[in-house]
């Protein structure tokens, strides 16, 4: 079904405002997909945030038109699957993993921070944790040697305080 001109202008608003709010770009063909497994995709995609459409190569070129997503207008073509994502992994995160357990979907390219990326920056980029996960890494970093710290001075309490029991506990002269 075609779109007349005012859902057309209305789809170039929505994606345009989209790509405003977001940081990250992910591409993918979506030949031989079937619909469950789309849904699917689609699913596991609001769960985590990203923004995903199939759209017209030509609206999205418009949407994405004066934003750093317009880096990527080269890799427009053939039928695709827009991935758009606040956090700057989210979208190439999921994305990536569907078209492992998925051999029909095939990443095409993305685009971030106003960069093209290939198939491979895009993996690349779906490969760097996420937010939280960073986080937690640098909070376990920096309670590591407080934690050591805690344990050094338990042991010598423990020591000394055997060593102060060893000398109650010995005959006086």
């Amino acid at each position: 079904m075609s779109l007349n001109r005012n859902e057309k202008a209305a789809v170039v608003t929505d994606v345009s405002a989209q790509a405003a709010r977001s940081q990250t770009l992910a591409l993918a063909e979506y030949r031989g997909l079937t619909v469950e497994s789309l849904n699917k995709l689609r699913v596991d995609a609001r769960s985590k945030g990203v923004y995903l459409h199939v759209l017209k190569n030509t609206l999205a070129r418009r949407a994405v038109a004066g934003t750093p997503f317009e880096v990527a207008s080269g890799a427009m073509v053939g039928p695709l699957i827009y991935g758009f994502s606040q956090d700057p992994v989210a979208a190439a995160k999921v994305i990536s993993d569907f078209a492992k357990t998925n051999d029909k979907l095939v990443i095409k390219g993305g685009a971030y921070a106003g960069k093209a990326l290939n198939a491979d920056g895009v993996k690349a980029l779906a490969s760097i944790p996420s937010r939280e996960v960073l986080i937690a890494q640098v909070a376990g970093l920096l309670k590591s040697p407080i934690q050591r710290m805690a344990g050094v001075i338990a042991a010598v309490a423990e020591k000394k305080g055997s060593g102060a029991e060893a000398v109650a506990e010995a005959p006086a002269a």
